[in-house]
């Protein structure tokens, strides 16, 4: 008899991670099993032969497949339990796929079919390959490739991956979201035909039949994917490419919380690319002489970029309209004059934020969150963007009974009705993600890039991935919109958007305009985005980092407790403050910083109140030494090295 420790996918308690089983058959470590558990079944991963135990075992019931997990995958499993503090079934849940009992019908969707049709890829520049040669030899782990945009950075990817599998080892190429990455996936499938694409809004039976694919293939593989697609277990990884890599979807905020760079950083070679990094991880990379500079266009161009800083609060500048400043409503006109693109950004969809009545100063706030509502003026309808829930739109207010109510603010669907006002010949083209599936930009993205839209309007999902080279003229609305929010991160996020929505009109394709409108034009982080100084961005927010005690200098635990009442969550949030500095006290630990409690930004929610408090510490060792000792809160939400505080 043979007797295997197995890490199940269920919770079966709370102070034990792994069983003991026994098998008549030996097993290999990795092997995923079904087992019994309590008066049910489940599935596992054997992870570890031991010897007879000295209590009564059951009997594996049978494996799934023949084929063990690689051993980096193993290795992740108790890496991520041990680093997050998180369940290990719960990570066992995240890795392996759903429905992974299913006998499935043979399926061939590998593929992006939906897709465009594949572009030419330009020769490697001599600053292209250097960057290779650099990256090839440099003996750190973990590198970063800091390329501006329109640099090339696919070529590369592309050129590495070739290199690592002509030595026989298979390649992970994470991105943020396969829609707003489209051109770099298509790409690659110019060179690797057999890539294998792992996203969402593939069917379960899809998904588990390309996991069991990449399990059981022989030969080095190429997987494309997003965050999750780390967990593709294919044999021999060489090199886990990030593109993107400053985007906030490379953090799970869902258990098991966790930051893919990190994970991947401990599974294999990793590279990560951005024009934008994250200011921790410039640090980081920098300090281990990991950083390879990309500051060239790849393709080389006389053409022009003139970028202009419009003041919102001059109002002289907004005569034609209240929120289209009359340089870009010029500009727009010399564009469709000219058969060329315009680009309008926006980081906030709906027509208006806010719904207020001028009388009593009452506010639309969503039952479930206590937010403000949004108004969607084409349905006309509130809805709250954190829980989705729609309400009529008031005809007076509640409070007092007047009929002075307001909508206050403007979004994706305001500056289209404006556009459409000032342009009504223009074929406009609206995308976020009140865009229906089928007119999302990447099922229309052959169109687009062809000319068919004189206009485009969008979020964040325009801000980066595409090329547009028609486009001529670029308008940011409000380049200070998320600057205000009470986060660390909020100064980084805006500069990554800024810098990243500039870049679709500096790509060399067409003589550009670009006109960023602000309530704050002279703000330090306006001014870094449309100059392109990322050094100087980097010094400025590196120094605010160290005067508050934030990442890289220190390590964040993020607590959060959620009680039915505003009353039970405060004072219990006040015990674990409490509780915090006795433990602090009690283990002599160094270079902590505990905040006091304080509501959380979204404080309501269906469940109740949230109040949460931020530890920093200098060693995250001392992190781990005080969550341990408050982990069996039932209350409590944890968030090790979050990416916001809010």
């Amino acid at each position: 008899m043979n007797y295997y420790l197995v890490a199940p996918a269920k919770s079966f308690h709370q102070s034990e991670n792994l069983l003991t089983y026994e098998s008549e058959t030996p097993l290999k470590i990795g092997q995923i099993v079904e087992i019994p558990l309590g008066k049910t079944t489940a599935i596992g991963i054997v992870t570890k032969k031991v010897s007879q135990p000295d209590f009564a075992t059951k009997s594996i019931i049978h494996p799934l497949y023949d084929t063990p997990l690689p051993k980096h995958i193993l290795d992740a499993l108790f890496w991520l339990a041990d680093y997050y503090r998180c369940p290990l079934s719960s990570v066992v849940s995240t890795i392996l796929p759903r429905g992974i009992t299913k006998k499935r019908r043979a399926t061939t969707d590998t593929s992006i079919n939906s897709l465009y049709n594949p572009a030419s890829i330009n020769p490697l520049s001599p600053a292209q390959n250097s960057a290779i040669e650099e990256i090839e030899a440099n003996p750190a782990n973990t590198i970063l490739l800091h390329g501006i945009t329109g640099s090339g950075k696919t070529n590369i990817y592309i050129e590495l991956t070739k290199h690592q599998l002509a030595a026989g080892k298979s390649v992970i190429v994470l991105v943020p979201e396969i829609a707003l990455t489209s051109q770099l996936v298509q790409n690659f499938q110019q060179f690797f035909p057999d890539v294998i694409l792992l996203h969402s809004e593939q069917t379960e039976s899809v998904r588990h039949q390309l996991w069991q694919k990449s399990l059981e293939s022989g030969t080095p593989q190429v997987i494309i994917g997003p965050r999750s697609a780390l967990f593709a277990p294919v044999k021999n990884l060489g090199l886990i490419i990030i593109d993107e890599a400053h985007e906030p979807a490379y953090h799970q905020d869902q258990n098991p919380k966790y930051s893919a760079l990190r994970l991947a950083s401990q599974m294999c070679r990793t590279l990560l690319g951005s024009a934008t990094p994250l200011i921790s991880d410039y640090y980081i990379c920098k300090s281990h002489n990991a950083v390879i500079e990309l500051n060239e266009l790849a393709i080389k161009s006389d053409k022009t970029t003139t970028t202009s800083i419009i003041d919102f609060k001059d109002r002289a500048n907004f005569s034609r309209s209240h929120i289209i400043s009359n340089a870009l409503a010029e500009s727009i006109q010399q564009s469709l004059n000219s058969k060329q693109q315009s680009l309008i950004f926006h980081n906030r969809r709906g027509t208006a934020p806010l719904t207020i009545c001028d009388q009593c100063g009452w506010q639309a706030l969503c039952e479930n969150c206590l937010l403000p509502l949004v108004l969607h003026a084409d349905k006309f309808q509130l809805r709250c963007h954190t829980c989705g829930r729609n309400y009529p739109v008031p005809t007076a207010c509640p409070d007092c009974g007047n009929a002075s109510i307001h909508h206050k603010g403007f979004g994706t669907k305001l500056i289209e009705e404006e556009l459409t006002k000032l342009f009504p010949q223009a074929k406009i083209g609206r995308f976020d993600t009140d865009t229906a599936t089928d007119e999302q930009l990447n099922k229309v993205y052959t169109e687009v890039k062809s000319g068919a839209y004189d206009i485009l309007i969008g979020t964040q999902m325009l801000a980066k991935g595409f090329d547009f080279p028609k486009l001529s003229t670029l308008g940011v609305i409000q380049a200070d919109a998320g600057l205000n929010l009470p986060d660390f991160s909020s100064e980084e996020r805006t500069y990554q958007l800024l810098t990243q929505v500039i870049g679709r009109a500096n790509r060399g394709h067409q003589n550009s305009r670009i006109f960023i409108q602000s309530f704050q034009p002279n703000h330090e982080i306006i001014r870094f985005a449309t100059s392109g100084k990322y050094q100087d961005f980097y010094n400025y927010l590196l120094n605010k980092r160290q005067l508050a005690k934030l990442p890289p200098y220190t390590f964040l635990l993020k607590l959060s407790l959620n009680y039915k009442t505003e009353q039970a969550a405060i004072a219990n949030a006040q015990k674990l403050f409490r509780q915090i500095h006795q433990i602090i006290k009690d283990q002599k630990l160094n270079q902590i910083f505990v905040s006091p409690p304080m509501p959380a930004f979204h404080e309501r929610n269906r469940a109740g109140y949230t109040w949460q408090i931020t530890i920093k510490a200098k060693s995250r060792k001392n992190l781990i030494t005080i969550f341990d000792q408050i982990a069996k809160n039932p209350y409590l939400h944890y968030d090790f090295d979050p990416c916001t505080l809010l």
